[in-house]
Formats: structure tokens, C-alpha cells, sequence
């Protein structure tokens, strides 16, 4: 995995197409310190769409600016990239606390909406177009924010991850480095109804009545670190939010070895979950960038 770089002090550190990846010094709304980098095409969609793309453990903003393969597509379709720098010396995101797992309860998860804020004030961010992908870490991290901020983000993509809230551990608190870990999480033991895995996302917002966004789900069978029942249970989790229960499958698609799962009514990229089980794939499900771009709709 990528390992973690700090480039506090330094403004662009990479190049791509018409671009430069930028440390965003003067974001400062917090409440946590997790930092932002930004990735702003000279031509932009107005007002552009905005992607939040979240790194792994024992990874960095700048390693998944490169890994997500992101940055090609912001070019070609002038979309605002951001991504977040977790705060923590391991690199993991705060998936488990109390703060992160409500809205506006100041965690990671509520500084991270707060970096869309700060792009539709200074780059001319879509409010109405703000989406977020994520691997391992990153992808718990985008189903927190789907549960947390459905008001702010309109659809995710997930590689590699658990449901929203599985990782929450009673006493872990938003300034615990490491943060907080489950065992019985990682290891596929946690298991609960749809409904029960569905009355969790409600909690974390619960005068919300709004739309909720949409969800696609990669996993690798040979998952060793978030094993693979975590699919299931975040298929079980997000059909009960969104309200689904007919499924169809499709075998090797999008490749070979993959197993598609539409729920609901809808195609590829206009259903509201979509899940993608990889046959013999470890935890490290390669990334989509151009299928994740059709998801959102910004193709």
C-alpha cells in the first residue's frame, strides 16, 4: 500500500493533464485535522461537479490522487477532485466514533462535508453534483458520509469496505489515533437484518426525509482484511435505506469473474444500488474510474 505523505508546507506536488494537485493551506473549518488536497481542471463544467475521493489505510491524498485514476477523468469532464489526508499516524479515517457517525458531530466525516463547502465557495463547485469514492478505509468512509450527509452527497462508490457503522466501537471518540477498530467487523462476524443495518444510516440523521444517494459496491471474494460477508451486509444495508428488494444479476460484468447485482428498476448506471462481487479478487479491488464516472452520471 502506499505510504503516507505529509506535505504540509508545499502547494502544488503533482501534475496532470492541465492541472496541478494542490495542499489546500487555508482550509481550516475542521473540527477534525484531516487535510484536504484539490485537484482543479483550468476548464470546468460550471458550476463543476465535485468528487470526493477517499484513501486507504497507511495511505495518503496524494498516493490515491494517483490509485483512484481520477484525475484523467476530471480533466476530460471538468469535474473538481478532492481528497481528503486523514489526520491519523496509520492513515485509517474515524469510521467508528460517535462524532463522525452524526451529522454535524464533529468528525472526520463532518470535515470532509465541510471541504465540499469550501469548493463550491472558491472553485464554483454543483452542490447538486457532489459524489465520493473511496477503497478499504476511503470506502467505509464514503458509506459514513452517505449515512451522515445524504443532503450533500448525491451517490458513492465503494471498493473494498464494510456497512456504515460497522465499525462502531462504544467510547471511541473523534480524536483517537488509531482510530477506533472491529474485529468482528473486519472479519465478516457482524451481521444484521436489513432493517436493523438500515435503522443505523437513519440514525445518524434523523430529521433527514430527503433524497438518499445512490450506491455502487465492489468486493473481492478473496478478501482477507474486510471479508468478503461485508458485502452482503452492505447490500442488506443500503437496499433496506433505499427502499429496494427485486434484484437481477448479470455473470462476468463488467469482466470477466465479476458478478453484477442491480436492485430495483434501472441500468448500469441509472439503478440506485448496483453491487459488483469479484471472483478471487484479494482486498484490493482495481479501481473503475470510468464506470464510477457513469454511476454519477457525469460521463
Amino acid at each position: 500500500m502506499q505510504l503516507i505523505t505529509t506535505l504540509a508546507t508545499v502547494a502544488a506536488v503533482a501534475t496532470v493533464g492541465n492541472a496541478q494537485l494542490q495542499k489546500v493551506n487555508d482550509f481550516s473549518a475542521g473540527p477534525t485535522k484531516v487535510g484536504m488536497y484539490s485537484y482543479v481542471p483550468k476548464t470546468l463544467t460550471k458550476p463543476a461537479p465535485i468528487i470526493v475521493a477517499v484513501h486507504h489505510c497507511q495511505g495518503s491524498a496524494t498516493g490515491y490522487s494517483t490509485e483512484s485514476q481520477l484525475m484523467p477523468q476530471a480533466d476530460k469532464h471538468g469535474i473538481i477532485l478532492i481528497f481528503p489526508n486523514s489526520k491519523s499516524s496509520g492513515g485509517c479515517f474515524d469510521v467508528a466514533s460517535d462524532a463522525t457517525l452524526k451529522h454535524d458531530g464533529g468528525g472526520d466525516s463532518q470535515t470532509i462535508a465541510n471541504m465540499v463547502k469550501y469548493a463550491v465557495t472558491n472553485y464554483g463547485g454543483d452542490a447538486n453534483r457532489t459524489y465520493a469514492v473511496g477503497t478499504s478505509s476511503g470506502a467505509m468512509m464514503a458509506n459514513v458520509l452517505a449515512g451522515a450527509y445524504p443532503d450533500v452527497f448525491k451517490a458513492t462508490s465503494v471498493y473494498s469496505g464494510v456497512p456504515d457503522g460497522c465499525f462502531a466501537v462504544a467510547g471511541s471518540t473523534a480524536t483517537q489515533d488509531p482510530p477506533g477498530w472491529s474485529n468482528n467487523c473486519a472479519n465478516g462476524q457482524l451481521t444484521k437484518t436489513a432493517a436493523a443495518w438500515g435503522d443505523a444510516v437513519r440514525s445518524y440523521y434523523p430529521t433527514y426525509t430527503g433524497t438518499r444517494p445512490r450506491m455502487q459496491i465492489f468486493h473481492g471474494t478473496a478478501d482477507n482484511t474486510l471479508r468478503y460477508p461485508n458485502y452482503a451486509e452492505q447490500l442488506k444495508q443500503w437496499s433496506n435505506v433505499l427502499g429496494l428488494t427485486t434484484t437481477k444479476n448479470a455473470t462476468n460484468t463488467p469482466q470477466s469473474g465479476y458478478t453484477q447485482t442491480i436492485y430495483g428498476d434501472g441500468t448500469t448506471t441509472t439503478a440506485q444500488l448496483v453491487g459488483y462481487s469479484a471472483q478471487g479478487v484479494g482486498h484490493t479491488v482495481p479501481q473503475h474510474p470510468d464506470m464510477d464516472i457513469a454511476f454519477f452520471g457525469l460521463a
